[in-house]
């Protein structure tokens, strides 16, 4: 059942063939301004994702990584503090925190949603955790004083933001969103949908390419409701600088967001709802195609819109089948492969196997199939059938 064309696993290339006369209109707009950095094309953007997501502040910058420590900082967490985050995700989660010169705390997720567990994360402040004479919530062992939860929206479903901000208003804890892979997910509160990245203090977004609202290179945003933060992360970003040559801070950075890919945002964020319904009418393709075989396929709960960014199933034959796969020519993902507390970069924290049970299961047993809004029904079903293929020669 081999085919002669390959499917891919992103297609920008489909992506970008509807729109590409806007795009270059878009830049030659830019080259002939020469306004490279700052200017209305980044203001325009970060109007009109506010505007999208119904939040009062968005702040351009050069990519999801910096969107994360701006988050952190902005909302004073910093040297001597704990994020408390998951092991199943980028190291950009991680390293945000870390940038912002605070602790990680890894704590587990759920085996379904593969999204923070509100259960364990009860548990760890429970266990873990202590009041200190100060009235401050400390993390025993590291003896940090717990600042923040950060949630990860992995591949595209927002986390339990209710049950999380229950607990992180029981605590006292800041609520900063991982948003990277969550452009236009959903929560219904009371009746009402609200978007990903509007629950906590701040969220952050990525702008990767291959993202649901993905830039032609590196870019993201923070969003939040504070005006006060919002004009601390514009200082931040431009070397500690909101005038040129007059530096408040020492810890600022350059983390702007360009105007080439501001431009671009712009016209992409008026498909982005067109794009995820196309994402979505696949992954449900998909949960036709693959029902009744021996995998476990991607959880939505109630309330909850996924926009799958990525769409993963979870199969204890994962590496056997992803190979075969690729003899139909069909592209897999893993994402991702080994937890963070598992990775040599955090070999100080001391967490062997074991540490993380659910997280574990999930890196060792995932498998990313193809998805981008071009993906056909015919693409899907080849998909389908030759997973069945592989499954029934095992």
């Amino acid at each position: 059942m081999n085919t002669k064309e390959m499917i891919a696993f992103v297609d920008l290339h489909a992506q970008h063939a509807p729109i590409l006369d806007e795009i270059h209109a878009a830049i030659n707009e830019i080259l002939s301004n020469s306004s490279f950095i700052g200017g209305t094309a980044v203001s325009q953007f970060e109007a009109e994702f506010a505007q999208y997501l119904g939040v009062q502040e968005v702040i351009g910058v050069g990519n999801g990584t910096d969107a994360l420590w701006l988050a952190l900082v902005a909302n004073g967490i910093g040297p001597g503090d704990a994020v408390i985050t998951v092991p199943n995700t980028f190291i950009a989660t991680a390293e945000g925190i870390t940038r912002a010169g605070a602790h990680p705390l890894f704590v587990d997720i759920d085996i379904e949603t593969a999204n923070l567990s509100p259960v364990a994360l009860n548990e760890f402040l429970a266990n873990q955790c202590a009041v200190d004479d100060n009235g401050h919530l400390r993390h025993v062992q590291s003896g940090t004083r717990v600042a923040a939860v950060m949630p990860v929206h992995l591949y595209g479903l927002p986390a339990d933001l209710l049950a999380i901000s229950e607990i992180c208003e029981q605590h006292q804890l800041t609520l900063i969103e991982d948003a990277c892979q969550a452009h236009g997910a959903k929560i219904r509160v009371n009746g009402e949908w609200k978007r990903a990245g509007t629950f906590g203090a701040a969220a952050a977004f990525s702008f990767y390419p291959g993202k649901n609202l993905g830039a032609i290179g590196d870019a993201g945003a923070v969003v939040t409701n504070n005006p006060e933060a919002a004009a601390k992360m514009r200082e931040l970003r431009s070397h500690g600088s909101s005038e040129k040559y007059i530096h408040t801070t020492h810890e600022g950075w350059n983390a702007r967001l360009d105007a080439i890919q501001a431009a671009v945002l712009s016209i992409k964020l008026r498909y982005l709802d067109e794009w995820n319904e196309c994402r979505y009418q696949a992954a449900q393709w998909y949960r036709q195609g693959l029902a009744g075989l021996p995998i476990e396929l991607p959880y939505e709960p109630e309330d909850h819109q996924h926009v799958y960014h990525l769409y993963v199933v979870r199969t204890e034959q994962r590496d056997e089948v992803r190979k075969a796969l690729l003899d139909y020519g069909i592209e897999t993902g893993i994402h991702y492969p080994i937890p963070l507390h598992l990775q040599q970069a955090y070999n100080w924290m001391n967490l062997p196997l074991g540490s993380f049970p659910n997280a574990e299961r999930s890196a060792q047993t995932i498998l990313s199939l193809p998805m981008h809004p071009y993906l056909s029904q015919q693409q899907v079903e080849h998909v389908c059938q030759a997973f069945k293929s592989v499954l029934s020669d095992k």
